[in-house]
């Protein structure tokens, strides 16, 4: 398929989809870097073998898995022309996220009381890679939340219908990744961490 063909709307369809995947893969080999460190430094004498994720953590695994299913159920809802559904499970993707960011600050207080913290003479680096990875995750769920308020918003205002739902998929595939990649996350802090 040639990129240059199709009407301006569909070429501007394309450019956007594509500077998303451009931000995407950037985000990836960040994560992809942070993901090697970590790997690497297990290798450490003072990496702990006694710390173990929060059970938290866990909880937050399922409460951002809700969300995204949430999503794709208002996406669903809006190509069958049921707003009213459609503006339910938008509510609920977004409510399931600041829940998701209030489990991960929990979290941070589970290993705090715990003894653990990100630096200083009482931290080691499996600590102080949980709380950089898990924050630096945090602040794309940030991002996240503010771009399913914008497809809110634009929803209430009816921008969006069965053929016109370009801002609510662009949302939509950041939020799925970044929900993924906290499944990934975990999963790597949990077995090699």
């Amino acid at each position: 398929m040639d990129l240059t063909q199709g009407t301006l709307k569909e070429k501007n369809s394309r450019a956007k989809k594509m500077m998303l995947w451009f931000g995407l893969i950037a985000l990836f080999m960040s994560f992809a870097g942070l993901t090697s460190a970590v790997i690497i430094s297990r290798k450490r004498p003072d990496w702990s073998q006694e710390l173990e994720l929060p059970q938290v953590f866990l909880i937050s695994v399922f409460v951002i898995l809700a969300s995204s299913v949430a999503y794709i159920l208002a996406q669903r809802a809006l190509k069958n022309n049921n707003r009213k559904l459609t503006t339910s499970f938008l509510l609920l993707s977004f409510i399931l996220g600041v829940i998701f960011i209030f489990l991960q600050f929990q979290g941070f207080k589970a290993l705090i009381d715990s003894g653990y913290y990100f630096t200083g003479q009482t931290s080691d680096p499996k600590a102080s890679f949980i709380f950089l990875i898990a924050f630096f995750h945090l602040l794309h769920v940030a991002v996240g939340l503010i771009c399913l308020l914008v497809v809110i918003y634009n929803h209430f205002k009816q921008k969006y219908t069965a053929n016109n739902m370009l801002g609510m998929e662009l949302a939509g595939t950041f939020w799925h990744f970044i929900d993924i990649l906290w499944v990934f996350l975990y999963l790597l802090m949990y077995f090699v961490g």
